[in-house]
């Protein structure tokens, strides 16, 4: 199913959604799907994003570092990076309600086992488990959003479905957060648990059936990783993204061992950095539909000079919650931004790049994650990831300006050769 899709009723169970119209805004079947789907995104969102609030007590209860906490996760953004391309590929066919519901079944039991064990290194294997639905989740339930709005309005359709994300920022995280620090950090993961099981029930309520792709082939799908666009996207996303995560990842010890700040401020933080995700997105979800070239630019140099702004105001506390409000609305302008140009330039194995943006996004999730523990454990202190976050924004920029120039180049070469022929 492509996102640029219009096709017409079906009337079997089965069926595709109807024609939408250019001008027609998204009706009651749109809101109460993505009100199902972005449930799954609102538990993601918690697990992904929780750990980073309770880095510490999760690296105390295991008797571990600061920095080998924070290879959980990676570790986590790894399993995204695998398991995205390999379900996409594998479940091109599948119904998609189908699917959706096995994806979140097993997340939500790898979380509650999470919950249970004493072992790091059993911990570190679970996260990587728990990374891989992640991916496959988002990319389809942007196909399922995408093909219920006219063409010109899949930038906001896949802004809602990303909502979830965002919202748990503002509310899933810090209020997860005080819970693990009052009653214990694996009490974080039965809360996900138990909020992914809620996510299966009402998927099956509220998303329609419908079909796979019933022409896909696993070839055909691989067959989008042939195309240099992707990979330019793949790396601009993958480097530039992570910016965004070495802030974040480390936002309990710049909270409290550089900001001066109590253990509660970090609830406070979380927060006004989801904020900032709530904003950027629906920013983004305009944005996009504007033009994706010019939203990937911008917010790749308003990431990287809100990073460095966070460095400036970290030691004064309170001051920082400004850049860190800006880091994550121009953060989440980018990470729709990689995705809408992963989808195009994925051609026709579109299920594979709805999935692998997810794997190039968390890419940058691990990679601002690692790089962050690196220089904060080669001696550099917490501030360094800020630094790091920053230079990796302008590589993605980089990355993007190159991108365009050859896209510039093929079409340029492609209109002299059409014109010879004629």
């Amino acid at each position: 199913m492509s996102l640029a899709d219009v096709r017409t009723e079906d009337p079997t169970p089965t069926g595709s959604f109807p024609v939408v119209a250019a001008d027609q805004r998204p009706g009651l079947r749109f809101w109460i799907a993505v009100l199902a789907l972005g449930t799954g995104g609102f538990a993601i969102g918690v697990t992904e994003f929780v750990a980073m609030g309770l880095l510490p007590e999760v690296s105390a209860g295991l008797g571990i570092s600061i920095s080998q906490g924070g290879h959980l996760i990676s570790l986590y953004a790894a399993g995204v990076v695998v398991g995205a391309p390999l379900i996409a590929a594998l479940g091109a066919k599948l119904p998609r309600r189908g699917l959706l519901v096995g994806l979140m079944a097993f997340y939500g039991l790898v979380n509650l086992a999470s919950a249970s064990v004493t072992d790091y290194r059993l911990l570190a294997v679970l996260r990587f488990l728990d990374g891989l639905p992640h991916g496959a989740y988002f990319g389809l339930a942007a196909l399922v959003a995408a093909s219920m709005v006219a063409p010109n309005r899949r930038g906001f359709a896949l802004s809602m479905v990303m909502m979830g994300i965002p919202l748990a920022n503002v509310v899933g995280v810090p209020l997860t957060t005080l819970v693990g620090q009052q009653l214990g950090w694996r009490w974080a993961y039965v809360v996900v648990g138990v909020l992914s099981l809620v996510t299966v029930v009402l998927v099956l309520l509220a998303v329609p059936r419908m079909p796979g792709d019933r022409t896909a082939t696993s070839r055909r799908e691989i067959s989008g990783l042939r195309q240099p666009q992707l990979w330019f996207a793949v790396l601009a996303a993958g480097g530039g993204f992570g910016g965004m995560f070495a802030l974040i990842s480390y936002i309990s010890p710049l909270t409290q061992d550089v900001g001066g700040l109590g253990e509660s401020a970090v609830a406070v933080f979380l927060f006004v950095l989801g904020i900032g995700m709530v904003v950027g997105n629906m920013l983004a979800g305009r944005l996009c539909d504007w033009s994706v070239e010019n939203s990937l630019r911008l917010g790749s140099v308003g990431l990287a000079v809100s990073l460095l702004a966070y460095f400036v105001l970290a030691p004064t506390g309170w001051g920082a919650l400004v850049a860190a409000f800006t880091t994550t609305v121009t953060g989440s302008v980018l990470a729709l931004g990689f995705q809408m140009r992963l989808i195009d330039a994925a051609g026709e194995s579109q299920t594979l790049g709805a999935a692998l943006s997810h794997s190039a996004l968390n890419i940058g999730n691990g990679l601002g994650a690692w790089v962050g523990g690196a220089v904060i454990a080669a001696g550099w202190g917490f501030r360094s990831p800020l630094l790091v976050g920053s230079l990796l924004a302008v590589f993605g920029l980089s990355v993007v300006v190159l991108a365009a120039r050859a896209r510039s180049a093929g079409q340029a070469s492609g209109a002299v050769e059409t014109s010879a022929l004629v």
